[in-house]
């Protein structure tokens, strides 16, 4: 019986010989397409240089946009970025007028892209409503004279102008006035002997130039207020010692919280202005402020409503006394500087 003879193994095909084959089907590559010149400049920042994929350069952050040719391309820009329903200005306002604490309490939790910085957020406000201010403002009154009724008497008001020893005489001048009404002041009070002199030459200037030293006033309210504010804050550390809070929490606090009164404030500026004499508006905006200064302390520090209301007139009270140090220091310091 013949055995068959045993069938030769099949040989594996080489791998040179399946890259071969493998390369024999794959699709023709094609030429890459050459970028024009706006093409090239589109995706580069024309500020850094670097690749821009998207609306914003990953490297700079500046935004990917034509260079402004005209007065009309230059105001469009302007108008979107105000009138964007994305823009972090209106965001910023809305929930600044409306949900007290959460500005604060979002930048501390790490949400900030959403809204302004707040140091130039107050910036912002706070030289918006000095200009309103010092546009619409009133000559100040420097003196009341009011004699109360006593045992049936008449009540007599004097305004300054009304006074007669206030009012100059024939051929004296603005500093012959301050002479002879400010030679009789004195000061009776704590460091009498250090503060007499300066009494004399406030009431000698306020006096003399009493127009210059409104400007002046007006003019050193922001930098007290840049003094007052961290004050506050240092006050507000000891109010919350436990559980204890970071001095920057306290202050952002009264930023945002000052950055709301100077906008609600000048707005009721502007409306006296155009409507006189508006029913319950004073009243209303007290309500308004002492709500927002409530919610806004226990949105960022979450205590409860007896102890927020409590901490809450201790800060009124040390608040006024306080506003009313830093308002006579900065009178004293604007007539003295003149």
């Amino acid at each position: 019986m013949n055995e068959s003879a045993p069938a030769a193994p099949i040989a594996a095909p080489a791998p040179a010989q399946v890259a071969a084959s493998a390369t024999v089907t794959a699709a023709p590559v094609t030429a890459p397409a050459v970028a024009t010149g706006t093409e090239v400049a589109a995706v580069r920042c024309e500020n850094c240089g670097a690749p821009v994929p998207g609306k914003y350069c990953g490297t700079c952050g500046q935004r990917l946009e034509a260079p402004v040719h005209s007065l009309w391309h230059f105001t469009r820009l302007a108008t979107e970025d105000l009138t964007h329903a994305d823009s972090r200005l209106w965001h910023t306002l809305g929930t600044l007028l409306f949900r007290p604490g959460r500005l604060t309490r979002d930048f501390l939790n790490g949400r900030r892209a959403r809204y302004l910085p707040p140091v130039r957020l107050y910036l912002v406000v706070s030289v918006a409503f000095f200009l309103v201010a010092g546009a619409v403002q009133t000559p100040f009154t420097v003196v009341d004279f009011h004699d109360k009724p006593v045992a049936g008497k008449a009540a007599v008001v004097q305004e300054l102008d009304e006074v007669p020893e206030l009012k100059p005489k024939a051929d004296e001048t603005p500093e012959q006035m301050a002479d002879r009404v400010c030679g009789d002041a004195n000061y009776i009070g704590p460091w009498a002997g250090t503060l007499r002199p300066f009494v004399q030459k406030f009431c000698r200037k306020s006096f003399a130039d009493n127009a210059h030293v409104q400007e002046a006033f007006m003019h050193n309210m922001p930098r007290a207020m840049f003094i007052f504010l961290p004050l506050l804050a240092g006050l507000m550390m000891l109010m919350y010692w436990r559980p204890r809070h970071y001095y920057v929490e306290h202050l952002l606090l009264f930023v945002h919280n000052h950055a709301v009164a100077f906008l609600v404030l000048g707005v009721v500026l502007l409306l006296d202005k155009v409507v006189a004499d508006i029913p319950g508006l004073n009243f209303a905006v007290f309500l308004y402020f002492t709500w927002y200064m409530y919610r806004s302390m226990r949105v960022v520090y979450g205590q409860g409503r007896v102890l927020t209301w409590s901490k809450l007139a201790l800060l009124a009270f040390f608040y006024l006394v306080s506003a009313s140090l830093m308002l006579l220091a900065t009178s004293a310091y604007s007539v003295l500087m003149l």
